[in-house]
C-alpha cells in the first residue's frame, strides 16, 4: 500500500510539473501570436497605403501620348 501512495504521490508530481511547462509554453505561444497579429496589421495598413499612393501618383500623371 505504501508504494502504491509514493507511486501515486511521484506521477502527481511529475505531471504538476508538466503542468506548468505547458503553461509556459502556452504564455509564450499566445505572445508570439500577439506580436504576429500586430505585424500582420501593419503589413496589411503599409500595402494599402502604398496601394493608395501608387492610386494617386497614376492619377497625377498625364496620359502617354497615343499615336
Amino acid at each position: 500500500m505504501e508504494d502504491r501512495i509514493s507511486e501515486l504521490e511521484s506521477r502527481v508530481a511529475f505531471q504538476e510539473q508538466m503542468i506548468d511547462e505547458l503553461s509556459d509554453v502556452v504564455a509564450r505561444q499566445d505572445q508570439i501570436l500577439m506580436d504576429l497579429s500586430q505585424a500582420v496589421k501593419m503589413l496589411n495598413q503599409k500595402v494599402n497605403s502604398g496601394q493608395h499612393d501608387e492610386m494617386a501618383v497614376e492619377s497625377v500623371e498625364p496620359p502617354p501620348p497615343h499615336y
